[in-house]
């Protein structure tokens, strides 16, 4: 059986959550205050290895308290770290998360250590990369070590898995290295060119067509609770329906999302199939606060989807 290896950011998220998120300039008093362990990629990994999956992950740490950490839980929870370094006198990343009473959150990411995975780290990780069944990436690293990344990928017929977060626009060499593409709603509209706040479940095909004559083999818009637009080169076209659960907090559904998508695939579930799996996944992550302590297990997923008709 083939890893899936993951090549992105280790955060410790600093999380806060009172009745509303402030505005700019604004002071509010939180409830609550929390710390956990996050960063896109490695929220990625754990998802995968919580659902009992092989995965290795390519990242970097700082040579602070929080890496050590940082790689310890990463450990605990079956991802293979042996590619994860230490960036030395550097702090590690961290996120400062706000969530509000409705399970909304702002966050704004220091990427400390994940800004030091350069291209040369990939080239030290060549035989883990070569030997992977499917390489997930993220935009919490450099952009120059995500399209070596694709170029890897493409060179060694690896399916290269791409969630565009944070939202910025990428050029049509790196799309047209991407297999499978996973923008949420703000993500599309940022690679489209279009304001924000303009896609709907109605209009999202015009959204993933642009995407795939941009190049990408497959296009996953995720909109949360409004269910995945799917559209692949193949012609298939369908609207995946989420899941109904009550939102405790909504940081990392995406990440969940992901990290249970590629684990469909492998286990060679078709696209809309592994689409509803990572929309179970996804769902029963936003039920319970917190990043990768929240990652459901399979057993957790099948339930969900079986009391939900699935």
């Amino acid at each position: 059986m083939k890893s899936i290896v993951v090549v992105g950011s280790v955060n410790l998220d600093l999380v806060s959550r009172g009745r509303r998120i402030p505005a700019p300039g604004e002071t509010v008093t939180g409830e609550t205050f929390q710390t956990f362990h996050g960063g896109k990629g490695a929220n990625q990994a754990v998802a995968i290895g919580r659902l009992g999956y092989p995965v290795s992950m390519v990242a970097k740490v700082g040579d602070d308290e929080f890496g050590s950490r940082l790689r310890k839980g990463l450990r605990a929870a079956g991802v293979n770290v042996t590619a994860v370094g230490i960036a030395s006198r550097t702090a590690s990343g961290v996120a400062l998360i706000s969530v509000d009473a409705k399970g909304q959150n702002s966050i704004t990411v220091v990427p400390g250590a994940n800004g030091k995975l350069l291209p040369r780290d990939l080239n030290e990780a060549l035989p883990r990369l070569r030997s992977a069944g499917m390489i997930l990436a993220q935009l919490e690293i450099p952009i120059e070590t995500v399209e070596h990344l694709a170029a890897i990928a493409m060179r060694f017929h690896i399916p290269f898995m791409l969630d565009p977060a944070p939202a910025r626009p990428l050029s049509r060499d790196l799309l047209s290295q991407v297999t499978y593409l996973t923008p949420n709603e703000t993500e599309a509209c940022t690679l489209c060119g279009t304001p924000v706040g303009g896609l709907t479940p109605r209009n999202a095909h015009e959204y993933a067509e642009k995407l795939l004559k941009r190049g990408a083999a497959s296009v996953i818009i995720k909109m949360g609770g409004r269910g995945a637009f799917v559209a692949g080169a193949d012609g298939l076209r369908t609207l995946v329906p989420s899941f109904k659960v009550p939102v405790v907090d909504s940081t990392a559904a995406g990440d969940a999302f992901n990290g249970g998508l590629a684990v469909a695939l492998m286990r060679g579930m078709d696209l809309v199939d592994a689409v509803r799996f990572a929309a179970a996944v996804g769902a029963m992550k936003v039920t319970r606060a917190g990043a990768q302590p929240a990652m459901p297990t399979e057993r957790e997923v099948n339930r969900l989807m079986k009391s939900q008709g699935s």
